[in-house]
């Protein structure tokens, strides 16, 4: 069965054909993930809610982002912050209330934003109806679950059925006293894994997706999705022979029988029809899937054949460091968009809830990762905060709440805690950043908000909000929409990303430079290098906050200096007139405005 089904249904005694609207809405767009405890809390019980987030939703249109990605807001007990989920169809009331909901998405369409919830299927809280009814072995709930029988040795000390280990560390199983039964946990012991060999559970979870469809959502990121499947028989999985790698911890195996089953892709497949069904017989815009999958390559690409719009790419969060160089650059750039169908469009994800924030893992280089995400082609996603460079916030271990931290001990939690990246929004420089009116906040908020804040940012002539307010205004320009892609490595140590669009006997071209030395400045001749013509004028557009240049300041293509871990976006038009209007104006914006803050 095909990706699309034409729906047919009566209006009016006419015959109507569905239809999908505003199809590949999604391929040039800036995407947000909301983290909403963190985002604003807006009944001051210290704590982000929706509300929060709808009184907020102007900022996504000032920094130029179309969309936003909000993490778990269901019914859950809070072990994972969200991701045990009690109800799949209820909004937490520490968020609010489906009331609420609607009204966030109802300003965010009247905004042009489209919203996109986390979608959380591998397993369930311990709190759900369905686990308790499993629990109990009433039918058909007892066949929900991952359940199996274990054994017990000479001792009479019961036994788990196979090795497997939890991503939070240790067993992977539990045992019931009730059901007399371990079950199985891919996270924590109070997230049991969901048994999607039961089509009834497939059924369930189909369910899920259409309820919130029916409320405007405009799609889905799918979590965890390698997860979904484990083989059947139990297979003991095979040591990992990783040095240093504690016994209890995920990495100690090579998780070969629990991750990337066949009939995950298959799920994944018939999620995306449904998606598409719904959006063509309401002809509604297309609704977008994007799935997190940490896994190989090859692994990841089968998603696009799926018809996942957005598999993300994490290769700048898992293969690239601070100790990488132009040429690890480009590898990772490269080798994403030649294995990538040629049919699909690329991604570029910097970071996320899970993962140390990007202006603490390449410190003096956060604006360096957004131009990145920004110039390239395809979409680029925004984790909560970025757009203003925040940093990550030390959790000392008695204040640690994730449980993947929990779960270790006081000598290794900070490897495993993602505590500090997730801290409150920095609005501006009042108390909690602005973030909340409560006394304490669910989590400390970072101390740097008193220099480090939204408020501050917009004031300030340089900063890496304005950087990222320019490169998502540049994003609209058919350069960047529609253009060619290369990437060069130049004088070694300097990465060229060049984006050329040709119409008309003008050539066009968007060009970021980044200098990977991080002691040393570099000359960069344009011309030599064959990336701009000789007959071509070159102006600065914007650079990082560190490399404070001129915007629009004509620059001399043959000897461009970058200082020590700069970065920089130039614009090039050769062919005729060297500035079209669209960009002449908003380069001109930029200059005013710089003039205007300059002037107060």
């Amino acid at each position: 069965m095909g990706c699309l089904h034409a729906v047919l249904f009566l209006s009016l005694g006419s015959l109507v054909v569905g239809e999908i609207t505003n199809k590949g809405w999604w391929k040039d767009t800036v995407f947000y993930q909301i983290y909403p405890r963190s985002f604003m809390d807006y009944n001051g019980d210290g704590v982000g809610d929706l509300k929060g987030i709808t009184s907020k939703l102007e900022h996504f249109v000032d920094a130029g982002i179309g969309a936003v990605w909000i993490s778990p807001i269901y019914t859950s007990p809070m072990v994972d912050f969200g991701y045990d989920i009690a109800n799949f169809r209820e909004i937490d009331p520490i968020f609010g209330n489906l009331a609420d909901f609607q009204a966030l998405t109802a300003k965010a369409k009247q905004l042009g934003i489209k919203v996109i919830l986390d979608f959380v299927p591998n397993h369930t809280s311990d709190e759900h109806e369905w686990f308790k009814k499993s629990v109990q072995g009433i039918a058909p709930y007892d066949k929900y679950y991952v359940w199996r029988d274990g054994t017990v040795d000479d001792d009479g000390t019961r036994l788990p059925p196979n090795n497997w280990i939890s991503v939070f560390s240790g067993p992977a199983w539990t045992f019931n006293e009730q059901r007399g039964q371990w079950y199985f946990h891919q996270f924590a012991e109070q997230q049991p894994d969901l048994n999607y060999f039961n089509t009834l559970v497939q059924s369930e979870m189909k369910n899920v997706l259409s309820f919130w469809l029916s409320l405007g959502v405009d799609g889905f990121r799918v979590d965890a999705v390698p997860h979904l499947v484990e083989v059947e028989d139990l297979t003991d999985e095979p040591l990992s022979n990783t040095p240093g790698v504690n016994p209890n911890d995920y990495p100690y195996l090579d998780h070969i029988y629990t991750k990337d089953h066949e009939l995950t892709y298959q799920i994944i497949k018939e999620w995306k029809d449904l998606l598409d069904d719904y959006a063509d017989s309401t002809n509604t815009d297309e609704k977008v899937l994007m799935t997190e999958a940490y896994t190989d390559l090859p692994n990841t690409m089968r998603y696009y054949d799926c018809g996942v719009q957005i598999p993300f790419n994490f290769k700048f969060i898992m293969e690239i460091s601070n100790d990488s160089t132009a040429v690890d650059y480009k590898n990772a750039i490269e080798t994403w968009l030649d294995n990538m169908p040629k049919t699909g469009v690329a991604n570029w994800v910097m970071g996320n809830h899970d993962r140390s924030r990007t202006a603490s893992r390449f410190p003096d280089r956060a604006d360096q990762m957004t131009m990145l995400a920004m110039i390239l082609p395809g979409v680029a996603v925004t984790y909560n905060g970025e757009e203003i460079g925040m940093t990550d916030t030390w959790i000392s271990w008695a204040n640690t709440q994730d449980p993947q931290a929990c779960n270790t001990d006081p000598d290794r939690y900070e490897v495993h805690s993602r505590d500090p990246n997730r801290s409150p929004f920095q609005w501006d420089a009042t108390k909690n950043a602005g973030f909340s009116t409560s006394a304490t906040t669910w989590i400390p908020v970072n101390s740097n908000y008193l220099v480090l804040n939204l408020k501050q940012e917009k004031q300030d002539l340089i900063s890496h909000y304005k950087v990222y307010q320019a490169l998502t205004k540049l994003r609209k320009e058919t350069v960047l929409r529609e253009g060619e892609y290369e990437v060069k490595i130049v004088n070694n140590q300097v990465l060229a990303v060049i984006r050329t669009h040709v119409e008309g006997g003008v050539t066009e071209k968007v060009i970021l430079l980044i200098n990977f030395d991080n002691s040393v400045g570099k000359t960069v001749d344009l011309t030599a290098s064959s990336i701009a013509d000789k007959s071509a004028k070159t102006s600065v557009y914007t650079s990082n906050v560190q490399f404070r240049t001129t915007v629009g300041a004509e620059i001399d293509a043959t000897k461009i200096q970058l200082p020590a871990k700069a970065s920089i976006v130039l614009l090039s038009r050769s062919g005729a007139a060297h500035i079209t209007g669209s960009i002449f104006l908003m380069i001109f914006a930029l200059v005013i405005k710089h003039f205007l803050i300059q002037s107060d």
